[in-house]
């Protein structure tokens, strides 16, 4: 959810122009969750699967951008600690807020992991990096993708996971959730690490060869100025959104 800079090409507008209709999205995504569960209007539109794979859009282009974001900023481990700040802030006050489930190890506690793990395994000397790595850790994310749901597996394959892991109360956060444990907005370390991968994976292999030139040219200017303050606009969406929901309650 920050701007990028490239030292051999400039700003890469593309990646501003993507995160930005990914945030009116989601402004819109949760505009109608408002609508239809906190004023109770009926939105026949807005139900499974129509918004799992709206929710989907969203998240997961966050989350892939969030990873092509690592080759660029120069202080990855402030970065990490600046999403996971916004995280805490984000369940302390929707906890007291109570007006919907609080938001606990949410989609920004998610990049704010996953960016530290990134660092470590940099770090350590594990660089995720080419197209090949990209796409292996696409899939990797495809098959955890129910781990916390309990089982490991996609496509017809599935390995229910140890019951230990997810009763222990304490790994929540790595995606074994307890029986317990509930959240308005859900994203773990697993799956969503490896998509983080494969984002820093696709980046790293492009960021000094450079991108396809209709990806570099790409622009929309007021796409990219929304895109470069998700951050901000994530934060303070919602309690607009709330006062607006307000003048639908009956």
């Amino acid at each position: 959810m920050e701007s990028v800079e490239s030292g051999q090409k400039g700003r890469i507008h593309a990646f501003d122009v993507i995160r930005g209709f990914s945030v009116i999205s989601m402004v819109l995504f949760h505009f109608c969750y408002d609508l239809k569960f906190i004023a109770g209007l009926r939105l026949g539109f807005f139900a499974s699967p129509f918004i799992d794979v709206w929710r989907a859009t969203i998240s997961w282009t966050f989350v892939f951008i969030a990873g092509c974001m690592f080759s660029y900023s120069r202080n990855n481990f402030k970065r990490s600690l600046k999403y996971l700040a916004v995280a805490l802030l984000i369940f302390v006050v929707t906890t007291l807020a109570r007006v919907d489930i609080p938001i606990n190890f949410g989609i920004i506690f998610c990049m704010g992991a996953c960016t530290l793990t990134c660092f470590v395994l940099d770090r350590v000397g594990v660089h995720v990096k080419g197209n090949l790595i990209s796409i292996i850790m696409a899939i990797c994310f495809l098959l955890c993708l129910h781990v916390p749901s309990g089982y490991f597996g996609n496509f017809g394959l599935a390995l229910r996971l140890p019951h230990q892991l997810y009763d222990c109360g304490w790994l929540s956060w790595a995606g074994f959730p307890s029986p317990t444990f509930s959240s308005g907005d859900y994203y773990p370390l697993i799956p969503f690490v490896f998509l983080y991968l494969s984002g820093a994976a696709f980046s790293a292999c492009h960021h000094n060869a450079g991108y396809a030139t209709w990806f570099e040219k790409l622009h929309c200017s007021p796409l990219e100025f929304v895109g470069r303050h998700a951050l901000a606009i994530y934060v303070f969406h919602q309690p607009v959104l709330l006062l607006l929901t307000m003048l639908f309650i009956q």
